[in-house]
């Protein structure tokens, strides 16, 4: 007879249900870090909500000619009276409170990377925010724009608001675009981006905050765009554009929401192109 058979002993395959669902805990000093990045993000976010909303309950330039009875035009006041300065102040104010808690997620896997660097965090994270100052300015030059035509053409000054309900019907077009989808996937998703994206060194930091900025320009840049019609002071629509951001950026489904708004703008938009009366900058 032949030796006998050895049986070997093959361990089973762990399934997927018998690991922890637990992910392992962080080390203290990055809990600390993430805690104390997360904890600036949202008191700067808190005190760009204060800031707005004091402004926004203050009477604006126009507003004061119009109780006054000094105005003379009938055009629309886009621009907070024409002071580049203050509407520049509000728009970066504006940023900080709508955007720092849809970036938090992204900011804290950045800092978890650069754990033994936090002047890198603050540069990725300054030059994300002056990526959207730079939009700001442009936001400022257009509604300057509008102002001036309107001030010059009564049909304009008429009827502009119906160009309002029309950049209404065209965000919520975008919000259905393969453009949207692909920059709110890398908005969504910081650790393929911080891999695929990364770049070493303080300069880097700048890099990856603009390269992170643009993405998100691209994702939001029409929501934010249609508080020129709405009223960049309208803190209803501010709120509506701030959790929408959020729901889509870091909400599970989030692009549900999108799609959602995106239906609920095309409306708004052509109810507004019939009736310009509905916006608040013409009623």
């Amino acid at each position: 007879m032949g030796e006998p058979r050895r049986w070997r002993h093959r361990p089973r395959p762990r399934r997927v249900g018998q690991l922890s669902s637990t992910a392992p805990p962080l080390a203290p000093a990055i809990a600390r870090q993430r805690n104390v990045i997360l904890v600036v993000l949202l008191v700067l976010a808190a005190v760009g909500w204060i800031v707005v909303l004091r402004q926004a309950s203050e009477p604006t330039p126009m507003g004061m000619r119009d109780q006054m009875g000094m105005r003379d035009d009938v055009g629309p006041d886009l621009t907070m009276g024409g002071s580049w300065p203050l509407f520049l102040t509000m728009w970066v104010a504006m940023m900080v409170a709508m955007m720092f808690p849809a970036a938090a997620p992204m900011v804290l896997m950045y800092g978890r990377m650069r754990k033994s660097d936090p002047p890198s965090v603050a540069l990725f994270t300054g030059s994300y925010i002056a990526l959207w100052f730079v939009f700001g300015v442009g936001a400022y030059l257009l509604s300057a724009a509008i102002e001036n035509v309107a001030s010059k053409s009564e049909w304009v000054a008429m009827n502009w608001g119906r160009a309002g309900g029309a950049l209404l019907v065209l965000a919520g077009l975008y919000q259905l675009t393969p453009l949207k989808d692909v920059c709110l996937r890398r908005c969504r998703t910081p650790l393929s981006f911080v891999m695929t994206q990364w770049r070493d060194g303080r300069s880097g930091a700048l890099q990856m905050g603009l390269i992170h900025g643009m993405y998100c320009v691209g994702c939001c840049w029409l929501l934010f765009l249609i508080l020129i019609p709405l009223g960049v002071m309208n803190v209803a629509a501010m709120v509506a554009v701030a959790a929408l951001v959020f729901a889509e950026k870091v909400v599970p489904h989030g692009r549900t929401f999108g799609i959602i708004a995106a239906a609920g703008m095309i409306a708004s938009g052509v109810a507004v192109t019939l009736s310009p009366s509905l916006l608040p900058t013409v009623a």
